[in-house]
């Protein structure tokens, strides 16, 4: 170990105790000690995205959060709803790492010429256990950033990012044209709508408020539907006609909106088709659904024919689907682009005891569109 740099350090951590307590706390692990082809990241900026905030506070009713302790190691607890602790079997009494990517200098690194040449380098990294001050990563792993990159405009450069290609390449490869994404006033949002606007994608963003539909078309947005206006299936289904768009990526998840998108395809469709079939349009309509924010069961009242789908997407696994070549491209794009079609913006920055503390839980835990965190370990 480099004898400038400490032997133990602060890492993140999430506890959902038998009793139905979540505990979220900063414990004490030793600075690991890098392999030969590992690099030691001193981390600086690690976002706190929404698949972040389904391991680190789980069910938990944010209504009952706690805070106890010092402001250098706070604790703070909330409790699970009984009938969510079922799922939560597999998690029970294990102290859980957090933090999907990040980025930050390195600081030391192993024997091997690889590793070697991104010392004083700064590097973004996925791989997980991310809110923490020292992490040791693969030097094959890390992603240098361009000269006159922060740490900050770094630190998002892989799940927003990869997760708006990985959906434009799942367009492409399933024969599509056109895309509709729900939540669209989120920050994965905003960047997909500058990456198709960048390819000549059309895409149909679905909101649930005036002001988000506001944001979109002020950034330049052409379809913008608020699901919360008494005309919002109309103006969907002339979306659709305008685009032709028959793939959607759904991250509410729960609700009806998923079965309202599919019908509204099929209307489309069926504005120019030129023979009735009583098996609905031949034309396949695809929901992907990618997130929950609507904890509700997923309901789908079948008024669109026999030609549809409604399953699941996830990052990683479309990843490992396209194989490492093609993973390396969009990687490649993201590190170009990182300043202008995948720059991330945050609403706070917070060291790793500011994220445990009850208004900032409050302020990132229910997700709300504007309310993205950055956390820096190093402050």
């Amino acid at each position: 170990m480099n004898p400038t740099l400490p032997t133990t350090a602060l890492e993140l951590r999430s506890l959902v105790r038998a009793d139905g307590t979540l505990q979220i706390s900063l414990e004490t692990v030793p600075v690991p000690t890098p392999g030969p082809d590992d690099v030691l990241i001193q981390m600086q900026a690690a976002p706190i995205n929404p698949s972040d905030i389904g391991l680190l506070l789980g069910p938990a009713d944010l209504s009952t959060v706690q805070v106890a302790g010092s402001a250098e190691r706070p604790v703070a607890t909330a409790r699970i709803p009984e009938r969510a602790m079922p799922g939560m079997a597999a998690r029970v009494g294990q102290s859980m790492a957090v933090g999907n990517e990040g980025s930050g200098l390195v600081v030391a690194a192993g024997a091997s010429p690889a590793a070697q040449a991104l010392l004083g380098r700064t590097v973004a990294v996925i791989g997980g256990a991310m809110y923490t001050q020292y992490r040791a990563m693969p030097a094959a792993q890390c992603l240098v950033l361009q000269p006159g990159t922060t740490a900050a405009e770094g630190a998002s450069c892989f799940v927003n990012p990869l997760t708006a290609l990985g959906m434009v390449e799942t367009m492409k490869r399933e024969g599509h044209t056109a895309l509709v994404h729900t939540a669209a006033a989120s920050n994965l949002g905003q960047m997909l709508n500058k990456l198709c606007g960048k390819d000549g994608i059309a895409l149909v963003n679905i909101v649930r408020k005036p002001e988000q539909a506001a944001l979109l078309r002020s950034i330049g947005a052409q379809y913008v539907c608020d699901s919360s206006s008494p005309t919002f299936m109309a103006e969907l289904t002339d979306a659709l006609v305008a685009t032709g768009a028959t793939l959607a990526f759904d991250a509410t998840g729960g609700g009806t909106l998923a079965g309202q998108i599919l019908q509204c395809m099929e209307a489309a469709i069926n504005r120019t088709a030129k023979e009735y079939s009583r098996y609905g349009s031949a034309v396949h309509k695809q929901v992907y659904l990618y997130g929950h924010l609507d904890t509700r069961p997923t309901e789908i009242q079948r008024t669109f024919g026999m030609a549809w789908g409604v399953g699941g997407w996830l990052l990683f696994p479309f990843l490992n689907k396209i194989g490492p070549a093609a993973t390396q491209a969009l990687r490649e794009r993201v590190a170009a682009e990182l300043k202008t079609t995948f720059a991330s913006g945050y609403a706070r920055t917070v060291s790793l005891a500011g994220a445990l503390g009850a208004d900032a839980i409050a302020f990132y835990g229910p997700r709300n569109t504007g309310a993205k965190v950055l956390i820096d370990p190093s402050l």
